[in-house]
């Protein structure tokens, strides 16, 4: 019989701190597809996120995506971090007046080691968030002695400026970088010139993912929450169903449904009395409707609907307000979908170099007898 073993060619509980240079630039993913990938290799993984950013909406007060994550990978209590405290409006108030930072002592408490081989610490959204609390990204590598990875959305190769900043004030902390979301088709003619800049400045790329759509995509449950809109049917459906773009019913029928054709997967605003539209819009790719003004659709639209497993949302809201709303929900998508976890998980392991990082921390996988 044979059953993996871990060994450390230099044994040390030194943790991983995944941080990035902007918000909602994938850094959670990154930590799940990280944990899936060295998972897969064998290694006992722990989970800890010392800032919570994303509230829950139970009793527990557990921040959403340490509930996500310790979820999807079947973490024991034993292997999750407790949250330090939230970041939100009430505890930034808080601290304008009482000017109290956060306990290194508690930190440390909170990121010791139990016995895992690798601890994967989420960081603050951006190098200079948690800085009132004494927490920020610097302050946190400093405070654990983790090993820092960046995580960059690629817009230009003005990234590396931001980069090259970052190992500034990092030094010898910052392990590497992931850049994320990179158009398919720059991914070879405008990654590579970058990627080599990087390397030859001491920053190591582990890996360069491709933007995926649905990774940028939400549910219709999200945009439930975000409008506080009534779902008039398929209720069962919201949490499955995905939205990947956002198109306006404002026009007439026939220029609707050629510009609902060059869409995919939309979800389309249009006015509660547009029923022309909302039959076009139902004959393409729509996956969710949302009509404004709180006025209910014509039955024989309400039961085309239900025939292609499309939900309807009601909104009391005018059509510009509603899709500034959809806008921000995509601004600041989240990872709370199965199905984004098989998406991570495939471009993790087809772009992301793990040996290397492991390597890098001196770890090392070995198969022994027993």
């Amino acid at each position: 019989m044979t059953q993996s073993s871990i060994q450390r060619s230099a044994r040390s509980s030194r943790p991983v701190l995944i941080g990035s240079i902007e918000s909602y630039s994938g850094k959670s993913a990154t930590v799940l597809g990280l944990a899936l990938q060295m998972r897969s290799q064998g290694f006992d993984i722990a989970y800890a996120k010392p800032i919570g950013t994303c509230p829950s909406e139970g009793n527990d007060r557990l921040d959403e995506d340490v509930r996500f994550i310790s979820k999807t990978l079947k973490l024991s209590k034993d292997r999750i971090r407790p949250t330090l405290f939230s970041l939100n409006e009430s505890t930034i108030a808080q601290q304008l007046v009482a000017e109290k930072p956060v306990d290194p002592q508690a930190l440390e408490s909170a990121l010791a080691n139990q016995g895992e081989d690798i601890l994967l610490i989420e960081g603050p959204g951006d190098l200079e968030e948690g800085t009132l609390f004494g927490l920020s990204l610097p302050d946190m590598a400093k405070m654990s002695e983790a090993a820092v990875i960046l995580v960059a959305r690629y817009h230009s190769a003005l990234v590396v400026d931001k980069l090259l900043a970052a190992k500034k004030t990092l030094g010898n902390q910052l392990l590497g970088v992931v850049i994320n979301d990179v158009p398919p088709e720059l991914m070879d003619e405008a990654l590579i010139p970058v990627k080599q800049y990087l390397e030859r400045h001491d920053i190591s790329v582990f890996g360069i993912l491709p933007r995926a759509a649905i990774m940028r995509s939400v549910s219709v449950e999200a945009l439930v929450h975000q409008l506080k809109a009534e779902v008039l049917n398929r209720p069962e459906r919201i949490d499955q169903i995905m939205v990947e773009e956002i198109s306006i019913g404002a026009m007439n029928a026939n220029s609707a449904l050629r510009y609902f054709n060059q869409a995919n997967n939309m979800a389309v605003v249009t006015g509660g009395d547009r029923f022309d539209i909302q039959m076009a819009a139902l004959e393409s790719s729509t996956h969710c409707l949302v009509l404004t003004g709180r006025l209910s659709p014509r039955p024989d639209i309400l039961e085309r609907a239900n025939d292609l497993e499309v939900p309807i949302l009601s909104v009391d809201l005018d059509t510009l307000t509603t899709v500034g709303k959809i806008e921000q929900a995509f601004d600041q998508v989240r990872l709370h979908e199965p199905i984004k976890v098989e998406c991570i998980g495939h471009l993790m392991e087809q772009h992301f170099d793990t040996q290397r990082l492991l390597n890098a921390l001196g770890l090392s996988r070995a198969v022994a007898a027993s």
